[in-house]
């Protein structure tokens, strides 16, 4: 089983995903985002947020996932 990916390797991707027009990357409403424009989180907030919340999934499998469903066709 290969290593479990690093917080700073998870961001990384993430926010280069978010930095690729041919990704879509929305944000999501949050009413405990108050630090946020219009309580929005922004994506990368999102997944690692998910991540943290769900210690049980696999970040490599979780984030090759993410990136078939986000890649704009």
């Amino acid at each position: 089983m290969p290593p479990l990916m690093s917080v700073e390797e998870i961001t990384t991707k993430l926010e280069t995903w978010q930095s690729d027009p041919k990704m879509v990357t929305k944000g999501a409403y949050s009413p405990a985002a108050v630090d946020y424009p219009d309580n929005q989180l922004p994506f990368v907030q999102v997944h690692l947020s998910y991540l943290r919340k769900h210690r049980q999934v696999n970040p490599t499998q979780y984030l090759s996932n993410l990136e078939i469903m986000i890649r704009q066709r």
